[in-house]
């Protein structure tokens, strides 16, 4: 797959710092667990010393909040716990998220509470709206990214997506963790049971952009659906729309999907999605009356052969349902030819962590080559690398090369072109603009 993050060319978007914070300093206390180098033996030479002599407290827990709606990505998470358990005798206990925010409003109710040290949240996966608000509220670490050796491997001197989240400026308050894009997938033919009644529909090819969409919508009605606001994955979608159907538009017309909302900007951009989505929803599943909750129930109407056509935004997430019979095994992944929606998702500290100093050394061993290319496997997790493979020894790079891929794997050759996030505040509004005109149906 053709896709660097170089490609992600973010706005320079103005964003006011909240104050600073300040990283919380490392400082020693009795342990038995010594560490001098967070370096792994396969990890590459770094240009920033760790500070040696860290001490961490004995048996040390890092309350780890991350989304825990994929089998996946929970399985790799536990293979996490259990590497920094062999390394530095950490305890890693991964916090299951429905939603990201459930961490933002925790930490937010800590600092109301006055509880400034001994928060509850020591990392939260994170990125966009939510990282946008914990950095309005004050409720992140700052300068604490630049203290890890391995955030090195990440070239973010050559590449500005690593200290830029949905275009605003990170500030050393997230350390990039992976990246993704919108992946589309299909199944040719699928077999379909209603009402006691067996047949086989087959489509004649997928849509390779926005307008041949609306197009495959309407030549095969109620075979496609998207899930409803305020979903993750439908606001991916949505976005995408929004940026497509937006490309004819001036550049510094366009430049207003990487600013806060205006009024002059939602009167301009908004008008061309509306009409658009007033003419595919007649031809979703259910003439678009009713729409899913998440991208799980999306692939579950794939696998039960509601509708042929379904995305995501974890391209490794299809075959792993093929292998898992939840996808019929000659299910396709492609990108649209007119852009997918990319970014970066990151990790953070809370201001008030309790174990700021483990989650440190935590968040360094998740940058680390060796997990990095372990969450690059497909059949692990498939979330593409933050490093930068080309500074990686040769050695290094035969771990994120690619033997033989899976039928239903989105191809190695696939040329991805890159659609920058818009401002978060974009994300709030598309879901209140979006269930005021259709959430009541």
């Amino acid at each position: 797959m053709l896709f660097t993050t170089n490609s992600l060319s973010y706005a320079n978007t103005a964003f006011a710092a909240p104050p600073e914070t300040g990283s919380i300093p490392i400082t020693e206390t009795s342990s038995v667990a010594k560490v001098n180098s967070v370096l792994i033996s396969n990890n590459s030479p770094i240009k920033t010393q760790w500070s040696t002599g860290e001490t961490l407290g004995k048996n040390p827990s890092v309350y780890f909040h991350a989304w825990g709606g994929d089998p996946q990505i929970n399985s790799y998470i536990q293979w996490l716990a259990k590497r920094v358990k062999q390394e530095y005798n950490i305890h890693l206990q991964h916090v299951k998220l429905t939603d990201t925010s459930e961490a933002v409003s925790r930490v937010l109710a800590e600092k109301s509470a006055n509880n400034h040290q001994q928060g509850q949240v020591d990392l939260v996966w994170i990125n966009g709206e939510n990282f946008a608000s914990m950095a309005k509220y004050q409720l992140l670490a700052q300068g604490w990214v630049s203290q890890l050796p391995n955030f090195s491997l990440t070239n973010p001197s050559e590449n500005e997506a690593m200290t830029r989240d949905f275009g605003l400026p990170t500030q050393g308050m997230e350390a990039p963790w992976g990246q993704a894009s919108l992946t589309f997938y299909y199944t040719p033919s699928i077999n379909v049971n209603k009402q006691k009644k067996a047949y086989q529909y087959s489509i004649r090819h997928a849509p390779k952009n926005i307008s041949q969409l609306l197009t495959w919508a309407e030549q095969n009605p109620g075979r496609f659906t998207y899930p409803k606001p305020p979903d993750f994955l439908s606001l991916s979608f949505l976005k995408y729309a929004l940026i497509t159907l937006n490309q004819h538009q001036p550049a510094q017309v366009k430049s207003g999907l990487y600013q806060a909302v205006t009024t002059q900007s939602q009167a301009t951009l908004l008008p061309v999605l509306w009409a658009f989505l007033d003419k595919l929803h007649p031809y979703l599943w259910h003439q678009g009356r009713y729409f899913v909750a998440n991208g799980t129930a999306l692939q579950r109407l794939v696998g039960d052969g509601e509708i042929n056509l379904g995305f995501t935004f974890s391209a490794a997430q299809v075959p792993a349902a093929v292998e898992r019979y939840n996808l019929p095994k000659n299910t396709r992944s492609f990108v649209m030819q007119d852009g997918s929606l990319s970014n970066i998702h990151f990790i953070a500290i809370p201001y008030n962590a309790a174990n700021s100093d483990a989650a440190k050394v935590l968040a360094n061993f998740m940058l680390s080559v060796e997990a990095q290319a372990k969450k690059q496997q497909a059949k692990i997790w498939g979330d593409s690398t933050v490093l930068d493979v080309s500074q990686l020894s040769q050695q290094e790079q035969l771990l994120f090369s690619i033997d033989q891929q899976h039928p239903s794997a989105l191809p190695v050759s696939s040329k991805i072109t890159a659609l920058s996030e818009p401002h978060p505040s974009w994300s709030i509004l598309l879901t209140r603009e979006w269930l005021k005109r259709y959430g009541a149906r």
